[in-house]
This record gives structure tokens, C-alpha cells and sequence, in this order.
């Protein structure tokens, strides 16, 4: 059965001008065009698109999602395996999130104070206070230990849900691209870790390149910033570190 280029947007809830610019890049042509030469889509070309869909609601950039799909091994079922784990993982995540953020409404509502545990559960074993004076000891006297200070005192409880969640994103796309057998001088993967520095500046402290690079050598030096990332996917902190070093020169 044939489908036009309406029908198919349509049905994937997406715009006739997606379509179009998918066509275009290659990541989706239609398997043929009608006489008049308008666009015809087949059932084949519908599952492609879904996988599409579906790795673009992972975050996935659209040249990664050409790159992965244009691999002589890729393989429909085991694309569709990963991506459920990865969602399942968001959604746990994210129910966990809204469990939070409810409690924290009706302590708001009712006036109460949240204890520390009830505020930090949500970001799972690793408590900031129990490093503080660790860190303190460390950078206390630095630039960047005082603007982290003045900012992270004004944060709220959904200042740092959005955080984690960010961070979270990365992380993420970074195991996906391990998992797709991508060097840490993929296009994709640099994008990600210049994020990771980005997201560092905008919510802490300036993080020039350089420091970044520091912080990423710290990240596989201290085994408990190494787990952090080796928890998500073994070797995560080496792959993160070494493309840090590649971003910073």
C-alpha cells in the first residue's frame, strides 16, 4: 500500500516540511514517486520513520541518526531493543522526578520544611553536603568555588531536578554513541561534551576548555567521580576524559 506525503504526516504526527527535509538529507526517501511525481511512501518506508522518531525523542542529532542507520549492521530489532532501554530508563527516572516534585508541592502547600533526605532522594546515592568540606579544603580559596557558592544558594529543588536532567541527557547520548562504536572525535560526541562543559558554565562556574580538560582527568583520577560515569557503561569516564582532552585542543 501506497501512502502520500500528507497521509504519512498524518499518521506520525509530524509536518509535511519534515518529511520533506528527511528526503532531502537521505535520512528518508520514499520508496517511489506517483506520475506526477509526487512522493509515495510504503510500509518499509513507515518503519524507518518510526525508528526515527523514536531515536529523535532520545535526542539524538539527525546526522547521528543517518550514521547509525546507514551501518551495514544495523539491525531493525536490536535498534528497537535499545531504544526501549534507554526510555525505560528515562521513565523511571522521570516518575521518580514527578514523585519528588509532588512531595515537594505539598510540603510548599502545607507549610512544612522538607528534611534533606526527602529534598536529595530523587538524585539517588550521592549527597553534595557529605563532600562539602572536602571541596571547601580543595577550591575554597578559587574564583570558582565563590560563584558556584553565590549561585547554587539561590537554587531550588527544581533548579537542580533540571540539572540533573540535563546532565542526564548527556551522559546518555555519550553511552549511545559508545554503544554505536563512535570514537571520541565523532561529531556527535564532541557536540555532547562541549555540552557538558556548557552546562558546567551556565550553572557553577565559568569553565574555560582548560579547566574542563582538569576536570576531566579528575573524572577518572578520583574512583568516585570514575563510578559515576562507569555505572552508566563501563569505560564511560576514560571514553568522557579522553574526548574532553580532543574538545580542549
Amino acid at each position: 500500500m501506497s501512502y502520500t506525503v500528507s497521509q504519512v504526516a498524518s499518521l506520525a504526527s509530524v509536518s509535511v516540511r519534515t518529511l520533506h527535509h528527511y528526503d532531502e538529507t537521505g535520512l528518508l526517501t520514499p520508496s517511489k514517486r506517483s506520475e506526477a511525481g509526487y512522493r509515495l511512501y510504503n510500509d518499509s518506508d513507515l518503519e524507518r520513520l518510526q525508528q526515527v522518531l523514536f531515536f529523535r525523542e532520545l535526542g539524538f542529532a539527525l546526522d547521528v541518526i543517518a550514521g547509525l542507520m546507514k551501518e551495514p549492521g544495523f539491525d531493525r530489532e536490536s535498534a528497537l531493543l535499545m531504544q526501549r532501554e534507554l526510555l525505560s530508563e528515562r521513565a523511571s527516572q522521570l516518575h521518580a522526578m514527578i514523585q519528588a516534585i509532588d512531595t515537594a508541592l505539598d510540603a510548599q502547600q502545607k507549610g512544612l520544611t522538607m528534611s534533606k533526605e526527602d529534598m536529595f532522594e530523587v538524585f539517588g546515592e550521592f549527597d553534595p553536603a557529605e563532600h562539602e568540606a572536602e571541596v571547601k579544603e580543595r577550591w575554597g580559596d578559587s574564583d570558582a568555588y565563590a560563584e558556584s557558592t553565590r549561585r547554587t544558594k539561590r537554587y531550588t529543588k527544581q533548579d537542580w531536578l533540571r540539572i540533573k536532567e540535563e546532565g542526564a541527557l548527556v551522559v546518555e547520548g555519550l553511552a549511545a554513541r559508545m554503544d554505536a562504536g563512535a570514537g571520541t572525535d565523532d561529531t556527535e560526541v564532541q557536540r555532547l561534551v562541549e555540552e557538558h562543559r556548557l552546562q558546567i558554565d551556565r550553572n557553577f562556574y565559568p569553565c574555560s576548555k582548560e579547566m574542563h580538560a582538569n576536570l576531566g582527568r579528575m573524572y577518572v583520577a578520583d574512583p568516585r567521580f570514575a563510578k559515576t560515569y562507569d555505572d552508566v557503561r563501563p569505560g564511560l569516564a576514560q571514553f568522557l576524559c579522553d574526548a574532553i582532552q580532543i574538545n580542549a585542543e
